[in-house]
């Protein structure tokens, strides 16, 4: 069952050469990580609002009006994003450069050019350091927890128990609470973007996870038109 829970994190590469975007891409994913890309300020905002990823590979130097160094600064005063860890990743190597990335809200600063071994090692740190728990441990909501490492899920002390994929359902909802994932956005971090299933697919195994819930179901909340979400009952 570990294997079926195990999720790839998610890593938004904002990068606008295409050479040096397609290079990470191919050693992120090589890495374990799911990867995706997008071109400039305006595609990785649109990327962090559908769907904020574990983690942002951010360049400084950006076509249109924002830089980097602006655009980390903006997520970190955002409740949404403020959260989402980011690497700087740019030729700036002067000290005054790597103080100004790390003082906008930057976790770490790698340089070009860099090695790919010593970026995947600094992305993992970077995620222990900032979220370990959506790598291990224990996640909590409200009264509802799930145990990484035991794959266990509790209601207020009392252990649920859930299939496969309702385990990887309620993953994916318990690392954000409260934000809203259409059936899409489900289909593909819970099922995977290669699996071809019809939508309709994640309301059934919505029902599935709010039955195992039982009286923790309700967490489970349908936006109307929208999608699904995961929030603290009052009280819980």
């Amino acid at each position: 069952m570990a294997a079926a829970l195990s999720l790839k994190p998610r890593v938004l590469v904002v990068e606008d050469q295409p050479d040096i975007a397609e290079l990470l891409l191919v050693n992120l994913r090589h890495g374990g990580f799911d990867a995706a890309v997008a071109a400039d300020g305006p595609a990785a905002q649109r990327a962090l609002d559908e769907a904020a990823p574990d983690l942002v590979l951010l360049d400084w130097m950006l076509p249109g009006r924002q830089s980097g160094l602006e655009l980390a600064r903006k997520w970190r005063a955002a409740p949404h994003t403020r959260d989402v860890p980011i690497i700087m990743l740019t030729a700036k190597s002067e000290e005054a450069d790597k103080l100004a990335g790390l003082n906008s809200g930057a976790d770490d600063y790698i340089t070009k050019p860099f090695s790919p071994r010593e970026l995947i090692a600094r992305i993992h740190a970077v995620l222990r350091r900032r979220a370990p728990d959506r790598l291990a441990g224990e996640i909590t909501v409200g009264a509802l927890s799930l145990d990484m490492e035991q794959l266990c899920v509790r209601y207020r002390g009392e252990e649920r128990k859930l299939g496969p994929t309702e385990l990887r359902l309620l993953h994916c909802l318990m690392r954000y609470p409260e934000r809203i994932y259409s059936r899409a956005q489900l289909l593909d971090e819970v099922w995977g973007r290669q699996t071809f299933i019809e939508e309709r697919t994640v309301d059934v195994h919505v029902k599935r996870l709010r039955d195992a819930l039982m009286d923790a179901g309700d967490m489970v909340e349908t936006v109307r038109g929208a999608g699904y979400r995961l929030t603290a009952k009052q009280g819980g």
